[in-house]
This record gives C-alpha cells, sequence and structure tokens, in this order.
C-alpha cells in the first residue's frame, strides 16, 4: 500500500493532532512522518495499519488502494 500523503495530513489537521502527537501514538519517527505527509517517503504496511489507528480511519482512507 502507498500512503496518501495530503489524506494523513488532513486527517491529522482535522483531529488538531501535532506530528509529535502522532509519532507517540504509533511509534513513527516525527521526521519520517513528515517525510511521508510530505510525499518523500513510504510506509510498511504494519505502519500504515498504526497509522490509520491513530487517526480513527481505515487503511484505505490514508492510502491510493481501491476501497472495497
Amino acid at each position: 500500500m502507498r500512503p496518501h500523503s495530503s489524506a494523513i495530513r488532513f486527517r491529522r489537521e482535522a483531529l488538531n493532532m501535532s506530528l509529535a502527537m502522532l509519532s507517540e501514538r504509533t511509534g513513527i519517527d516525527k521526521t519520517h512522518l513528515s517525510k511521508v505527509q510530505n510525499g518523500k517517503a513510504g510506509l510498511s504496511n504494519e505502519n500504515i495499519q498504526k497509522l490509520a489507528e491513530a487517526l480513527g480511519v481505515t487503511p484505505a482512507d490514508i492510502t491510493h488502494e481501491e476501497k472495497s
């Protein structure tokens, strides 16, 4: 799965969540999350799942994968 950078940023900002807060909730380095949001890095499927859970969405909501 490829992360959808703008969907991740939009959801995080809608929750008034900083990158630091998201990093704490997921265990993913803040610098790496910043790169993901800027389209300069990817995430493993495991980390996409962690990110989706922290943002309260499904993995399909924050990736370029088709929703079923």
